[in-house]
């Protein structure tokens, strides 16, 4: 079998990835299912709140539009090939690159695959960011020696996956509709 079966049905093929039969749907349900810090954390936080805590803090930063979508999405390849953790993907090299494959097909349909190298460098900031303050409220554990700066508090409220899902996807929309408006280099 070289495919998985997505939440909308569709069989997909994660290793190389058709556009057209992504949805965001499907990313959305998923990511709000599956668990931060490979299910270490002593209570259920999700993949979709972590990407909606980086949108916010995207938006905080009063970053443009587009920017704030890749933070919601940059995670999004973890919906279709789950996710591994770092340790362990620095280790699979085949890995990393079925995930870029996938992450550059997720962000070309989505309308913001021509990130510059600093967008892209703000969004890893700002997924850094959110996982350093992920580990200090859920573990106490400080992973970097420098504390990041958040401009503004973060929601690691366990809600349930179907409002954390239909967050994901108002907000997603919302972003969608702002940039194809045009609005999407706004700062």
């Amino acid at each position: 079998m070289g495919y998985i079966r997505t939440f909308s049905g569709i069989s997909f093929d994660p290793v190389f990835p058709d556009e057209k039969s992504i949805k965001l749907e499907d990313i959305a349900h998923s990511l709000s299912l599956l668990c931060r810090a490979n299910g270490h954390f002593p209570e259920f936080f999700s993949v979709a709140r972590h990407s909606l805590n980086c949108a916010a803090e995207a938006k905080a930063r009063e970053l443009s539009l587009r920017v704030q979508l890749a933070c919601l999405l940059h995670d999004a390849g973890e919906a279709y090939v789950s996710d591994v953790t770092r340790p362990i993907k620095a280790e699979l090299p085949e890995y990393r690159i079925i995930e870029d494959r996938m992450h550059d097909t997720i962000l070309r349909k989505f309308g913001v695959s021509d990130l510059i190298s600093r967008e892209i460098s703000i969004v890893n900031e700002i997924d850094d960011a959110m996982l350093y303050h992920e580990f200090l409220h859920f573990t106490g554990e400080l992973i970097f020696q420098r504390e990041p700066r958040l401009y503004r508090k973060p929601n690691f409220t366990s809600l349930p996956f179907k409002d954390t899902e239909s967050e994901f996807l108002t907000t997603a929309g919302h972003l969608i509709i702002q940039i194809r408006l045009g609005k999407g280099n706004i700062s």
